[in-house]
């Protein structure tokens, strides 16, 4: 930790926190603090605490023990509006805006009646207000008078971040919002943290991203099974030995694949055809061809159209002119893909890849119930439940049941079920956007294997990533996209580096 915050004043302590869901011990006496200034990372496998903690921090939820003391007085937040309006804001790993309103309005969402005068809103003062905070914040691009269902993940999420520090918290919580942004949505969280440091004021950064935590905080507390296993100082920072911490062991076998041939078949198993789509994330007259048993890496800057190419290869987005291909027949739509062993995790993971307010059991089934019911339409119970089990057992979901709701895991597992609705079924073909955002090392280590073991079985798998080290870790192929378009193709036996990568993308 730097020298000025190590002896600055605490902020906030937490002592002998628990906290149990059912039979889970979430938290076991934790006890943690933050100074004036500090910007302090907490890291560790999902399911370790870390958002457990500091949502309790945050009002979001009751601890059943222990002690919190606020600016040197006992706290115990109402809620997260009670929490903000005391200087401790959070923004969340889920997505927080709502969609039928506009930007100025979820910016003010709980605070709207300051810009009403009896019955009449004023509503150009609220946009007004709302368009200066994005201003603020690095994100002008958003305009506060617009819809919020008319605006990728990324923007909402810059909403989010706006809603908080309209109210300039004295704590900042970051909860792995980092996984859905670009790199220029990260430099705006990275740039608020920098400022509130500056005028001693302090973060709570969460994430996976290891490169990011080490550069961005002043001192790391690695979080184990609810416990605080150990804290870094920022001259302590070692990548390895973090590692160990998160999860108690040295990583056995390969993390990425370790092989440089990058052989694959000849056939062509899905195909873009010069294909064009006009939308804020555009594609033009763009062709790419995945092979039988190969690992296609897909790569670019935010808006080069790599995740619109995701969706019009699985027949979720119509393209204006050219087609999608799968073994040589024109994919009509998302049925028609699933038909012909095509499987998609989509980037959006909570909202277009799950359903959160369901049990375990109906996400990983429903993409499966034609292999599993008879006649291809009567649930058979018996069926289905050893179906889903030998998923969960595969994979290793923790989770108490397949009953228990997906809403209740970890990032890690919520994935995990996702990769099992299309594993289940026998899907030849994966489309993976962005498959291992939000996830742990040891968890990012599994599905790694997992893809390579599906490559060696003949299966194909595109991967639409945001993070160079995968794609180079993984892919047969790298395609580099830039505004639509494909930049240029590098091959694993070329052992591209980042660098080479980079001169493409912009």
């Amino acid at each position: 930790m730097e020298e000025n915050n190590r002896n600055s004043e605490v902020v906030l302590s937490v002592e002998h926190m628990d906290k149990n869901f059912g039979s889970t011990r979430a938290l076991r006496d934790v006890s943690l603090s933050i100074r004036a200034g500090e910007v302090r990372g907490l890291i560790g496998e999902n399911g370790s605490g870390k958002s457990t903690v500091t949502s309790i921090v945050a009002g979001m939820q009751n601890a059943d023990k222990g002690t919190m003391t606020y600016q040197g007085r006992e706290w115990k937040p109402k809620s997260m509006i009670d929490a903000l309006e005391h200087g401790i804001g959070m923004i969340v790993q889920e997505s927080g805006t709502v969609p039928g309103i506009s930007v100025a309005e979820n910016i003010f969402l709980a605070d709207v009646d300051k810009f009403k005068k009896g019955i009449v809103m004023n509503r150009k003062a609220m946009i007004r207000e709302a368009q200066e905070i994005l201003d603020e914040i690095g994100a002008e691009d958003i305009r506060a008078e617009m819809m919020t269902a008319a605006l990728d993940i990324q923007s909402r999420k810059l909403i989010e971040i706006a809603r908080v520090m309209r109210k300039k918290p004295k704590i900042l919580i970051v909860d792995e919002t980092t996984t859905a942004l670009s790199q220029k949505g990260r430099d705006i969280i990275y740039n608020i943290m920098k400022k509130m440091s500056s005028e001693g004021r302090s973060a709570f950064f969460i994430s996976h991203d290891m490169e990011e935590i080490m550069n961005e905080c002043d001192a790391l507390t690695v979080l184990r099974d609810g416990q605080i296993i150990r804290t870094f100082d920022k001259e302590e920072f070692d990548e390895d030995l973090i590692k160990k911490s998160m999860i108690g062991r040295e990583l056995q076998g390969d993390y990425y694949r370790s092989d440089y041939d990058g052989s694959f078949g000849d056939e062509v198993v899905l195909e873009a055809q010069h294909i064009t789509v006009h939308s804020s994330e555009p594609l033009k007259d763009f062709s790419i061809q995945l092979h039988k048993g190969e690992i296609l890496g897909i790569g670019g800057l935010s808006q080069c159209g790599m995740h619109t190419l995701g969706k019009v290869l699985f027949g979720a987005l119509r393209p204006q002119s050219g087609r999608a291909l799968v073994h040589g027949q024109p994919v009509k739509d998302e049925a028609d893909a699933m038909s012909h062993n095509v499987g998609y995790v989509s980037k959006d993971r909570d909202t277009e890849s799950l359903v959160l307010q369901a049990p375990i059991q109906d996400n990983i089934s429903v993409g499966g119930i034609d292999k599993f019911a008879k006649g291809g339409f009567m649930i058979l119970p018996t069926a289905e439940k050893k179906y889903v089990n030998e998923q969960v057992k595969s994979l290793e979901v923790k989770c108490q049941n397949p009953a228990q709701y997906v809403s209740a895991l970890s990032g890690g597992n919520k994935q995990k079920v996702v990769f099992g609705k299309w594993i289940g079924r026998g899907s030849d073909i994966l489309i993976l956007d962005c498959p291992t955002r939000g996830i742990d090392i040891g968890v990012k280590q599994t599905m790694y294997q997992l893809m390579t073991r599906m490559k060696k079985e003949g299966k194909s798998i595109i991967i639409i990533s945001e993070e160079m080290a995968e794609l180079i870790g993984m892919s047969d192929r790298i395609a580099i996209m830039k505004d639509g378009q494909l930049s240029t193709v590098m091959k694993r036996e070329d052992k591209p580096q980042e660098a080479d990568i980079i001169k493409y993308m912009i």
